[in-house]
């Protein structure tokens, strides 16, 4: 019998902290993300952090041996400091975990929520029994987690699994990292929307078109999953160019790192029956040795919003 351990996944918008026993989330809180000025993020955001976890301690017996860990959106450096956050980008720069491990006066492990949400996926969810996955999560941009050898592969430095910006076409559109034609330009619910518009301004989505008062800027990329959902030709053709992409980024990192399993996370997993099938399909062909080598399983996420919180708890317990 393991013992209990706590998971905080720190999103752009709410904390969410969980206790995990024996495989099962048998207590959580949740808070909203605090905000602050650029450079004061940072301690309020380990003060919230902290008091998430002391009311998680509270209500748990035996507290004192209990492991903490913390995934959160960005790159979350081996040395504690969150070195670049899109969704928090005022606390770049923070170092989080000494302030943490003095407030909670205990060790406390930090990782990128992909990271943990791969860590989750590969112990508890999808991947379970596979030691060697890519999880790629598919929201506004595209985040990754990797498992090599039954472990998660974090690099150096604990940067490794910025899978989203990976260049694919260095002339393509600008992303927000400063560089052009990452691959989360072409696969994740931004490309989609984009997508969406240029369809809408050509005179296509028509259906769409209505729905959102007739503005093709309207157009999101829910519009178009929805309406693909629904069969429309035109929105499926255009996850149709999605999943071309998808399985593109996919292909190159299979070249690297030969999984055995994909997993597809985040936002876009909802409608992961509109890509998994395709990228299945389409993988092969874009791979060295084709259909002759063992057939890579590609799967959406199991464990939902909260694979995050349950892969930090994971990480907290040694578990990565």
């Amino acid at each position: 019998m393991t013992s209990p351990a706590i998971g905080v996944d720190v999103g752009g918008t709410k904390i969410l902290g969980i206790v995990l026993a024996e495989g099962a989330i048998v207590d959580r809180v949740e808070r909203p993300t605090p905000s602050a000025p650029s450079g004061d993020l940072g301690r309020r955001l380990d003060q919230a952090i902290a008091e998430v976890v002391g009311e998680l301690l509270e209500r748990e017996p035996g507290s004192r041996s209990t492991t903490v860990g913390v995934g959160l959106p960005g790159m979350m450096g081996t040395d504690g400091v969150l070195l670049a956050a899109p969704n928090l980008r005022s606390a770049t720069g923070a170092s989080l975990q000494a302030p943490l491990q003095a407030k909670l006066d205990r060790d406390v492990s930090l990782a990128n929520d992909a990271d943990c949400a791969a860590l989750a996926e590969s112990r508890l969810g999808v991947a379970r029994g596979h030691d060697d996955v890519v999880m790629a999560t598919l929201g506004t941009g595209i985040g990754g987690g990797l498992i090599a050898g039954g472990r998660l592969l974090r690099g150096g430095r604990g940067y490794a699994g910025e899978i989203g910006h990976m260049v694919l076409d260095p002339g393509g559109a600008m992303c927000p990292c400063g560089s052009r034609g990452c691959w989360e330009q072409f696969a994740s619910g931004t490309a989609l929307g984009r997508l969406g518009r240029d369809a809408a301004r050509a005179g296509r989505l028509a259906g769409i078109l209505h729905a959102v008062g007739g503005d093709p800027e309207a157009v999101r990329g829910e519009d178009v999953t929805q309406a693909a959902q629904a069969g429309d030709p035109e929105a499926l053709r255009i996850i149709d160019e999605v999943a071309w992409w998808l399985a593109r980024g996919l292909a190159n990192l299979v070249a690297v790192l030969d999984p055995t399993m994909i997993v597809i996370g985040g936002g876009l997993s909802a409608n992961a029956d509109l890509l998994v099938g395709p990228v299945g399909e389409l993988l092969p062909s874009m791979l060295e040795g084709g259909r002759d080598r063992p057939a890579i399983i590609v799967a959406a996420a199991q464990l939902g919003p909260e694979a995050g919180a349950i892969g930090a708890a994971l990480l907290g317990r040694g578990d990565g």
